[in-house]
């Protein structure tokens, strides 16, 4: 696929983005001049055409610093105010593209998650001087420095020179669409430095333990060290998934316990000795079913041993129950890995990059953005606004040093 404006017999480029996901189209509608995409796909935004159940949580009301992980917390804060998600938010509206607010700031198209695409296209090949070239199903073999730039080396053996390289391929996460360390290698070669990558916004595994739940949800509160979140929470045969869970596991490490609080409004002993007064020759596990999941009660009433009518607990019995239900702390056996991450945590040190242009600090020309930096962010629209506002960031620094 080829946007207008491209000589295709040229291999001279003014800036080859390696990547044609969120982040890299972004970039590649503002770096103006000669701009070239590759991607190994077979079609452009494939993360954006499959998220948000095919309708795309583009962004958040909401997004701010705090909804990111980085090693350096304060590394966002230039591309995200310099391009925020209301920046993002009017681009959608002038594209006509109808969306809505879901819970917690979540915005979602009307429609299609291709309508998100088609938009980037069009901002990408708008003009002559914007237009810019993808080619798809493509992969390089090489990276060099030279004298004006980069000489980039393709499977084929065709061999491209630009003045700027961009790094957009993303993590390891979901390796069935194509998701490799490419760009990390890439950094190392470069020698930057690394945070170690693991998977996030991951489902845990638990083995066999929560089998006879398989399919049960609820709100809770997830915990693990000092955060918590309240979401919904489900019980997979796997062991647990939702979006509680998804996000604590970008907090998560191995060995690390999680705390599960099945009543997080806090005032289930007081209903229970309530109920106790009222209704004291009516079973224990028949009282707690009324309130949470019966499956679930069934399965911490085995667990726990509860036995017996509500009138045959006293009160420090009734606070032991309360603790079995709101702090129940589990151990994962691990998560399902970047198979089913949504995203890759660690990535670029962004100590090695300028956080007003997403350049290498050592490196003039080379750029990351994306997943592929160490900033990620949590479920719900924070991981696209971060792509948007890093390519943004990018792009417009590389148009700044490029000939009209």
């Amino acid at each position: 696929m080829f946007i207008r404006g491209m000589n295709l017999k040229n291999s001279e480029y003014d800036t080859i983005i390696l990547g044609a996901g969120a982040a890299g189209m972004m970039c590649a509608a503002h770096a103006g001049g000669r701009v070239l995409l590759i991607d190994q796909a077979r079609s452009v935004g494939e993360k954006i055409r499959i998220s948000g159940g095919g309708r795309c949580n583009f962004t958040n009301l909401g997004a701010g610093p705090e909804n990111f992980i980085s090693q350096n917390p304060h590394f966002v804060k230039s591309a995200l105010s310099r391009y925020s998600q209301w920046d993002f938010i009017d681009l959608v509206g002038r594209h006509g593209i109808k969306y809505h607010e879901k819970t917690l700031g979540q915005l979602f198209c009307d429609g299609s998650a291709k309508e998100i695409i088609a938009m980037l296209l069009t901002e990408m090949g708008g003009t002559e001087t914007n237009g810019a070239e993808i080619r798809l199903k493509t992969s390089i073999s090489s990276i060099a420095q030279s004298q004006r730039g980069f000489v980039v080396a393709l499977d084929s053996g065709e061999k491209l020179r630009a003045a700027n390289f961009v790094v957009a391929c993303g993590g390891k996460s979901i390796p069935k669409m194509g998701a490799s360390g490419l760009g990390y290698k890439i950094a190392a070669q470069f020698g930057l430095p690394l945070i170690e990558t693991r998977p996030a916004l991951v489902p845990f595994t638990f083995g066999d333990q929560f089998k006879p739940l398989a399919g049960v949800s609820l709100k809770a509160r997830l915990s693990c060290g000092s955060t918590s979140f309240d979401e919904a929470v489900l019980f997979t045969h796997r062991g647990l998934s939702g979006p509680a869970i998804l996000q604590i596991s970008s907090y998560w490490k191995e060995g690390l316990p999680i705390t599960l609080n099945l009543w997080p409004a806090g005032d289930l002993l007081e209903k229970l000795r309530s109920e106790r007064q009222m209704s004291g020759r009516r079973d224990l596990s028949t009282v707690l079913a009324e309130w949470l999941p019966k499956r679930l009660i069934s399965f911490l009433a085995d667990l726990n041993g509860w036995a017996g009518k509500l009138a045959d607990h006293s009160d420090p019995a009734l606070a032991g129950v309360v603790k079995n239900i709101c702090e129940w702390q589990l151990h994962p056996a691990g998560t399902e890995g970047y198979r089913t991450a949504e995203v890759t945590l660690g990535g670029v040190n962004t100590d090695a990059l300028s956080s007003k242009t997403m350049q290498a600090k050592t490196v003039p020309g080379l750029y990351f953005i994306g997943e592929v930096v160490d900033v990620t962010g949590w479920l719900g629209g924070y991981n696209f606004q971060w792509a948007w506002s890093s390519g943004w960031a990018a792009g417009v620094a590389i148009s700044k040093e490029t000939p009209a």
